[in-house]
């Protein structure tokens, strides 16, 4: 910010007037509100009663208070997807939804038919929730705070949504927006069935934002592996639930990843849980995202849950003790496996932790669009779905069985040698 010019300081000066309060030179626009109130003496000095202070003060108070109104309102219409921390009163006004526990707020004036679409939507989903079990658990488990329709909806990086739902600031709830302009440009006005199968499909959505935290909001490629708080494996055995899914989390913000570098899923369709029907995205980043979450649910169940701890218990330590650094859902057409570990070579082992233990840690990699073989170990849990279309707690069963058989200090040469035998002929 450029500095403002300072007047002189020239004590022996004394105006033909009483002499009264000395101040510099004000900026442009503050300097055009005192102009009738400034007796200038010198070129650099300038003389006023204190009468004339206090009513220069008061207009400049107003000025900013008006200013200070228009900020806010442009702060919320560039509202940030993470956490939703806006106190705005609705401008259109709210709405109840008959039979459901939250209600629908208009974020704008003169979209009546824009409401009303929204509302028979909701009348429909709930008329049929026995056919939409994700808007069914929504509802019963009241994670969903509110409905807002706004004009424009936008995330934290400047995307334009038809739908997003964003966390608030009570653990376990959310909002859902609805942009008004993309509900009426792609064709939904007056087309509540149609809208209603659009909105059925976010509430995994509300499902899976409602059941995770969220994540850090600058995330760098480079792992932190000095602060990666890695544990050693008897005192994992003696950890509460609670502390393994805290320290799981610490994990995923310093080393362990859950999206594939290659970031193979961009633009992909994705599956909804327990079923082979796929579904096209409606931005580039949404399948990366869908899965990225899908995954951090399922590796919470195994570190919390006891019975994963019981059953599968190098899984759990495997998932706090360093050993795994990547468990990701990716896009490899030209292999047939459903799942892969790849464990880095004896050369290429890092040191992890304050105290620089040094592993040869493994990706878990699974491939979204192949289905588990019968001879796979986990082919019972799979239950002939693909891969992508595993639900939270099937996804949990088969990463948990992955590790458990393949977690091994070896060379990379026997993956590569794998991979190899299964590429298809040519």
């Amino acid at each position: 910010m450029a500095e403002w010019s300072k007047a002189s300081v020239l004590k022996t000066d004394v105006g033909v007037t009483l002499p009264g309060v000395r101040i510099p030179l004000s900026p442009p626009l503050i300097r055009l509100l005192l102009t009738k109130s400034i007796s200038i003496v010198k070129s650099d000095i300038v003389y006023f009663n204190i009468g004339s202070i206090i009513m220069i003060y008061q207009i400049i108070l107003s000025v900013l208070l008006v200013n200070l109104q228009s900020i806010i309102l442009f702060a919320h219409d560039g509202h940030q997807a993470q956490i939703e921390q806006s106190t705005n009163e609705p401008r259109g006004g709210s709405y109840t939804l008959p039979g459901l526990p939250f209600d629908l707020i208009l974020r704008s004036t003169d979209e009546e038919p824009v409401v009303q679409t929204v509302l028979d939507a909701f009348a429909y989903l709930l008329k049929n929730r026995s056919d939409y079990p994700r808007f069914d658990e929504a509802v019963k488990r009241n994670v969903l705070e509110n409905i807002w329709i706004e004009p424009k909806v936008l995330n934290q990086e400047g995307q334009e949504f038809f739908i997003l739902v964003v966390r608030t600031q009570i653990p376990g709830r959310v909002r859902l927006l609805i942009s008004s302009s993309l509900l009426k440009e792609k064709g939904y006005l007056n087309s509540s069935e149609n809208f209603a199968s659009v909105l059925a499909k976010e509430f995994q959505w509300v499902v899976s934002k409602a059941d995770t935290a969220p994540k850090p909001k600058t995330v760098t490629s480079e792992r932190d592996l000095q602060h990666a708080p890695i544990q050693k494996d008897q005192d994992i055995t003696h950890l509460s639930s609670q502390e393994r899914v805290f320290i799981l989390r610490k994990l995923f913000d310093t080393y362990l990843r859950t999206i594939d570098d290659q970031k193979s899923l961009e633009g992909q369709p994705y599956y909804e849980a327990d079923s082979n029907k796929l579904v096209q995205p409606d931005q580039k980043s949404s399948t990366v995202r869908f899965y990225d979450i899908r995954i951090r649910e399922a590796l919470e169940k195994i570190v919390s849950d006891p019975a994963y701890l019981k059953q599968y218990p190098k899984a759990v330590q495997s998932l706090l003790n360093g050993k795994i650094w990547n468990v990701a859902f990716v896009n490899v057409e030209q292999r047939d496996w459903a799942t892969r570990t790849r464990v880095l070579p004896e050369e290429k082992a890092v040191k992890v932790g304050s105290d620089s233990r040094v592993i040869q840690p493994a990706a878990i990699l699974i491939n979204t669009y192949r289905s588990a073989a019968s001879d796979d170990a986990f082919a019972k849990e799979a239950a002939g779905l693909m891969m992508g279309a595993l639900s939270t707690d099937r996804l949990a069963r088969v990463v948990a069985i992955e590790i458990e058989q393949n977690i091994t200090e070896k060379s990379m040469r026997g993956h590569v040698a794998t991979d190899e035998m299964s590429a298809p002929r040519q």
